[in-house]
């Protein structure tokens, strides 16, 4: 999309800076400035991607490197599935699901109504045209190539202009214990419906994970590295548990910005800020803050929670205050170019 000849952009842009009109070459500026960074976000689920989508908008071909939660996979009719890497890549390549925000926009599901006839379980949906991805992977990873090749395979062949990488490419299960015993992850959240009172949740094989090659590098030369609004505990902790990247997001020398994923005490989607809660933190913005604590720089904070503001820059942590519910593609490219800016007040508060 060409954001520096659109009426909406450039509205867009004086609310950044504050004012109600401006110059067309400080627009040009701006957005070719910001077009060149190179950006790592870490990300999974809904919020993820929608973030992941404003940033692709806006950055330039290549810039964009999408870390994604992988904690989530699951083999399902013999087929290796990868619930968030699937939506990150639909979302980019402009698949995606308006209604759901996951899955292929339209798909239809005759697959799974046959599996049903066949008195198969179908709690976990698939669409027949997603039903491809998932058997072209499970081909490419069964003839040797390792899940960041076939992730590349995939995007690629989606025709997206982003580095899409799972966060490692060994297997790692988000296991959640409940008052019912454990359960992987796609059981509590789909199946279940996410109902079970949470006592804990674990990571099992992240101590055998080992961190890639192609990670490590995007974080080193970062610009600007987020941390989208995603579920903290389900989505970004499986990334930060993958032995070498929270060492590798502390050392590196671009800001650290986090984007809140609960507004009123409430998550956007999804069980957050009841995990929260029952895990012994903050539900709530400012817990969110805490739970990253060190390991940002700044923190995006929604209107609705302004109040919430001094408690975050008692915590060290830098602030901006805007709307950060994402409802249009112009509310997410709206956001990331907000983000974008308090990248640049953050570096210019370190020069």
């Amino acid at each position: 999309m060409n954001l520096d000849s659109t009426p909406d952009a450039e509205r867009t842009l004086a609310t950044i800076l504050g004012r109600r009109e401006i110059n067309l070459d400080k627009l040009d500026k701006l957005t070719r400035h910001w077009a060149r960074l190179r950006v790592v976000a870490l990300a999974g689920g809904v919020g993820g991607a929608k973030m992941a989508y404003g940033l692709y908008q806006i950055l330039s071909p290549g810039a964009l490197t999408v870390v994604v939660n992988t904690g989530d996979d699951l083999d399902r009719y013999g087929l290796y599935i990868s619930p968030d890497l699937d939506t990150i890549m639909y979302t980019l390549a402009g698949l995606a699901s308006r209604t759901q925000g996951w899955g292929i926009e339209n798909d239809s599901r005759a697959c799974l109504s046959m599996l049903e006839r066949y008195g198969q379980e179908t709690w976990f949906g698939l669409g027949d045209r997603d039903l491809a991805t998932h058997l072209l992977r499970t081909q490419l990873l069964a003839s040797g190539l390792s899940l960041t090749e076939c992730t590349r395979r995939l995007a690629s062949a989606l025709g997206i202009q982003a580095e899409i990488l799972p966060m490692c490419d060994e297997p790692v299960r988000t296991i959640v214990q409940t008052v019912s015993g454990e359960l992987p992850f796609q059981e509590y959240f789909v199946k279940r419906q996410a109902q079970d009172h949470v006592l804990g949740l674990r990571y099992a094989g992240s101590e055998q994970a080992t961190m890639t090659a192609d990670a490590r590098e995007a974080i080193a030369r970062a610009d600007l590295i987020v941390l989208c609004p995603s579920n903290p505990l389900l989505s970004i902790e499986p990334i930060l548990c993958v032995p070498g990247m929270r060492e590798a997001l502390s050392s590196a020398s671009a800001p650290r910005i986090a984007i809140t994923p609960i507004v009123g005490g409430k998550a956007l989607r999804g069980p957050a800020a009841d995990l929260m809660r029952d895990l012994g933190y903050g539900p709530s913005a400012a817990g969110v803050a805490a739970y990253y604590g060190q390991l940002l720089d700044g923190f995006v904070l929604d209107v609705t929670d302004s109040e919430l503001q001094l408690e975050i820059r008692a915590q060290g942590i830098k602030d901006m205050i805007t709307d950060t519910v994402m409802k249009t593609d112009f509310d997410r490219i709206r956001l990331s170019q907000l983000v974008l800016q308090f990248r640049d007040e953050l570096c210019e508060g370190r020069a």
